[in-house]
């Protein structure tokens, strides 16, 4: 099944790619190097958004996938190292509204822990960008997340949606970046996310502080970092449940497309998920292997 999905993608994103080359009247912003006051090469680090935003009139088509335990208890060489099994994928198309706004939607798996069968959507606007006037790109994001997973008849589990706006998460975001020089990137992103039905031991509104780093290999490579610390009274959030999410990535960059080849213990996709519903432990081999696949197009 793993195979037929990996052929869809690849197949998927030929298409598109072809697609790309015909409706682009230049290619001239799928080609350009990257700009060096841009702090990050596309608009996502690895689970969370980067600073920066899509051109206006450029379709960005996303595939992303998350497997199972490389190690650990669901790990090893019985599954083949995480790849027996499916944590989460994630499919999106996302738009550059203007050169500072952009939009986006997607549909994920999700993990199942709690939440199945989601749409997303977000918007993002890029405020300032790093220059003369400048020392910091900043950007804020916004985005919401819909489970429309079958209802669970278990009325403890957070999934059982008394009520349909149950089904929502939002999250707010400010996300602060500076290059420095043409090697170097670092990111802060203070996170707020917010559900609206959550466990008993758990609490609706959650604050996160977000960090990411990239440093440039060369023209086309980059190694990236990714960090967000949850701040959460222990007896709503106990430390041996929740634990952060960190992951480390390869990062590929060439004409329109973004290659990401990551390692992380957030198993779910989307700040909604990733940030509140990390549970796997990187010391106990808790981590798995995921990639993201992006191709840019231009309507104009």
């Amino acid at each position: 099944m793993n195979k037929l999905y990996i052929l869809f993608c690849f197949f998927s994103l030929r298409c598109f790619g072809l697609l790309a080359q015909e409706v682009s009247q230049t290619g001239d912003v799928l080609d350009a190097p990257i700009e060096k006051s841009r702090a990050f090469a596309g608009t996502r680090i690895i689970s969370a958004h980067s600073v920066e935003t899509l051109p206006k009139g450029t379709m960005d088509f996303r595939i992303e996938h998350r497997f199972g335990d490389m190690f650990g208890t669901n790990g090893g060489p019985q599954n083949m190292f995480g790849f027996d099994n499916l944590s989460d994928m994630r499919i999106a198309l996302e738009y550059g509204v203007t050169d500072q706004l952009m939009v986006g939607f997607g549909r994920s798996k999700g993990t199942g822990a709690p939440y199945r069968s989601l749409l997303d959507g977000f918007v993002k606007f890029r405020a300032l960008q790093q220059g003369e006037s400048s020392p910091v790109t900043v950007s804020l994001g916004a985005g919401t997340s819909f489970s429309y997973m079958t209802a669970s008849d278990d009325i403890s589990q957070v999934n059982h949606f008394p009520n349909w706006q149950h089904r929502f998460a939002y999250y707010t975001q400010l996300n602060l970046a500076r290059a420095f020089g043409d090697r170097l990137s670092l990111a802060i992103l203070p996170t707020l996310t917010h559900r609206n039905y959550v466990a008993a031991n758990d609490q609706n509104g959650l604050f996160s502080l977000g960090s990411a780093m990239r440093i440039k290999l060369s023209g086309r490579f980059a190694l990236i970092a990714e960090y967000f610390h949850s701040f959460a009274a222990k007896e709503w959030r106990p430390n041996e449940l929740y634990r952060q999410s960190l992951g480390v990535a390869l990062e590929w960059t060439t004409f329109g497309h973004n290659f990401t080849v990551n390692f992380t213990n957030a198993s779910g996709l989307g700040e909604t998920q990733f940030i509140p519903y990390t549970t796997e432990d990187w010391l106990k081999g808790q981590f798995r292997f995921g990639f993201c696949v992006s191709r840019k197009f231009e309507f104009e």
